[in-house]
């Protein structure tokens, strides 16, 4: 008997992150990545959180999300406001934490069947 929806159907669920490592349904990948409710793109070429250029923030609006999650290594680090102006303008929540806080948020938002992207930085 099923007694709770499960959302992990056709999604991407984050089961681990470590300091070099993310573990998306039973795949690892040991790289930067983008991973959003229906869409994975290993080897995000971002390693830093000021290499992120508008380049990067349209290939993650290109995905529809309502928030943006970006998990910005072992620390939280911002970027300057002006990189992602963009996303600001079209009222779209942004969020800054360090990459672990971010996978736990982003399937936390996952269960609640929000439309979200994270981009994660190892």
């Amino acid at each position: 008997m099923k007694l709770s929806e499960d959302y992990t159907d056709g999604s991407y669920v984050i089961r681990a992150c470590t300091r070099n490592a993310i573990t998306v349904n039973n795949r690892e990948y040991q790289s930067s990545l983008l991973v959003a409710n229906h869409t994975l793109q290993p080897n995000w070429p971002v390693q830093h959180i000021e290499q992120i250029t508008p380049q990067h923030w349209q290939q993650i609006l290109e995905l529809q999300p309502q928030v943006i999650i970006i998990g910005t290594g072992e620390r939280i680090q911002f970027p300057h406001p002006s990189s992602y102006a963009t996303v600001i303008e079209r009222g779209i929540g942004v969020e800054f934490m360090d990459s672990m806080a971010a996978c736990r948020t982003y399937n936390i938002l996952l269960s609640e069947d929000r439309s979200v992207v994270a981009g994660i930085i190892l």
